[in-house]
C-alpha cells in the first residue's frame, strides 16, 4: 500500500515544454487506457471516449488548429501560427479523452461528464505508475467546434481533456498545494 501512496503523494503535472522522448510503448499506452477505463462510471455507459495522438498524427491535429486559428486570426504573425500549429507536438503522446456525456432516464449528463474527468486523471496516474510524466490541459481549441469536428467528434461530443505524455526533460519542483485547513470542513 505504501507504493500506492507514495505514487499519489508524487504525481505533478509538468510544463508540456518539459515533456519529451521517450513515449510509452503499444503496450504501455494500452495498459494506460484499459487504467484510465476503470473509472467510477453509474449506469456502465462508458460515456466517453479516448482519441490517441502520436507521430504524425499530432502534426496532423496541429493543421487543424492552426487552421481554425488562423480563419478566426487571418493577421496573425508566423510565430503565433507556428504556436498552433505545434499544440499537441511537445509530448511524443496525446491522448484526448472525449466526454459522450448525453441525455438518460437515471444518470445526469454531469455525472456522466465527470466521468470523464476521472478517466484524465486516471491516465496521469497511470502515466506516472510506468515513470513518464503527464500534464492534463483543454486550452482554447478543446471548446471549439470546428476542431472538434476535425478531430472526428460528433456534434454532441466534447473533449475534457488532452493528456500529454512523456519522459521529464528535466526535474520539476512541486507547486504549492492548498493547506487542508483551507480547503476541508465537517459537517
Amino acid at each position: 500500500m505504501t507504493d500506492a501512496l507514495t505514487l499519489l503523494k508524487t504525481r505533478k503535472s509538468p510544463k508540456i515544454f518539459d515533456l519529451t522522448g521517450p513515449g510509452p510503448s503499444p503496450a504501455e499506452i494500452d495498459e494506460m487506457l484499459t487504467i484510465a477505463s476503470r473509472v467510477p462510471d453509474h449506469g456502465k455507459l462508458a460515456p466517453w471516449r479516448f482519441i490517441v495522438f502520436e507521430g504524425e498524427a499530432r502534426a496532423r491535429a496541429g493543421e487543424a488548429i492552426a487552421s481554425v486559428f488562423l480563419a478566426d486570426h487571418p493577421d496573425a504573425g508566423a510565430d503565433h501560427i507556428a504556436l498552433e500549429r505545434g499544440r499537441l507536438m511537445q509530448a511524443p503522446l496525446v491522448i484526448a479523452v472525449v466526454s459522450k456525456a448525453g441525455p438518460h432516464a437515471k444518470i445526469p449528463e454531469w455525472e456522466q461528464t465527470l466521468s470523464g474527468a476521472a478517466a484524465c486523471t486516471l491516465l496521469g496516474l497511470a502515466a506516472h505508475a510506468l515513470g513518464y510524466a503527464a500534464t492534463w490541459l483543454t486550452q482554447w481549441y478543446s471548446y471549439d467546434a470546428r476542431v472538434r469536428a476535425a478531430l472526428g467528434l460528433s456534434q454532441s461530443e466534447r473533449i475534457v481533456g488532452f493528456v500529454h505524455v512523456g519522459t521529464l526533460a528535466r526535474p520539476q519542483e512541486d507547486r504549492p498545494r492548498p493547506a487542508l485547513a483551507d480547503i476541508v470542513t465537517r459537517f
